[in-house]
């Protein structure tokens, strides 16, 4: 708790700080209420959410008889914990009938593949064989980063020339983990701007060819947003889960931004549960996400 409450001390100075003096006025008016919902959209949990809050706050007060703002601050918390906790936040890694299928998507940026490296090196230190698909061709780098991945985690690496079709990559690496007996396959796929329609139909394509060569796949997609990018980054998750069917969401770089509200907008506008979260460049940065530590974490 101590080292994500360190992590997220950007966040937390930008929402906590201001909650913090708005409710220090007092007794609980419209003006607190009003102030309350600025707060709000500056951190970057975007208008409908806040006024959503907002409007949940003032019937709180009014059904409970808060009459401070210390007693509001305290309802704010637990609303937050309860909107974040889907009941759904654990990732399922296991596939009786072969190997398990993780696609992950994203922009450019986002910290896609490096996710998909340290995710690789996770399921490896817990005993289980893993397999990278590199169906980013577009971007070299992207095939040279998961290279430097499966070479420092020791992960075998499925990968074509740049500029090949990224759906025959992930064909080839999902009958190659399949054939190896490999417990986890995890496909990095292309991040191009997600105002493109092609790589939304290559999406879809990789989740089509896939599935032929194994049934049931892939059995989990998950959505890499940068934090830092607020707003957009929720722009974005729109994008991608009006054309995919995406299972989860992992948040990157919430130790550099002050903008971590936007993990509440994503569940309440989007209902995708959040699964990761990332506070920093180390492996062990990458953590499954908590809703209440988060919270804790943001408040105390």
């Amino acid at each position: 708790m101590g080292r994500l409450r360190e992590r997220l001390s950007k966040t937390r100075g930008a929402l906590v700080d201001n909650v913090k003096r708005v409710f220090s006025s007092g007794k609980i008016d419209e003006e607190i209420l009003e102030q309350l919902e600025e707060v709000l959209i500056e951190a970057d949990l975007g208008v409908d959410t806040a006024l959503a809050l907002v409007a949940e706050m003032r019937q709180a007060a009014r059904e409970k008889r808060l009459e401070d703002g210390e007693a509001l601050y305290a309802e704010l918390k637990q609303r937050l914990i309860a909107l974040l906790d889907t009941g759904n936040t654990a990732l399922n890694w296991d596939n009786p009938d072969g190997p398990h299928v993780t696609l992950i998507a994203g922009v450019n940026g986002s910290g896609k593949t490096t996710t998909t490296g340290k995710l690789a090196a996770k399921l490896k230190a817990d005993g289980r064989t893993v397999l990278l698909g590199a169906a980013d061709t577009f971007r070299a780098a992207a095939a040279d980063q998961l290279t430097i991945w499966s070479d420092r985690t020791g992960v075998p690496i499925i990968k074509h020339t740049e500029g090949a079709d990224p759906a025959s990559v992930a064909f080839d690496a999902t009958d190659a983990a399949a054939a190896r007996g490999i417990n986890n396959l995890l496909i990095d796929t292309a991040g191009r701007l997600h105002t493109k329609v092609n790589l939304m139909e290559e999406l879809k394509k990789i989740q089509r060819v896939v599935g032929k060569r194994l049934p049931g796949a892939p059995h989990q997609v998950l959505l890499v947003l940068d934090a830092t990018t607020g707003q957009n980054g929720l722009t974005q998750a729109r994008q991608f889960t009006g054309t995919i069917n995406v299972d989860g969401i992992v948040l990157t770089k919430l130790d550099g931004t002050a903008k971590g509200g936007m993990a509440i907008a994503i569940q309440r506008e989007l209902g995708i549960p959040i699964k990761l979260i990332g506070v920093g460049e180390g492996v062990d940065d990458l953590q499954p996400f908590n809703p209440a530590e988060f919270v804790e974490a943001l408040f105390n």
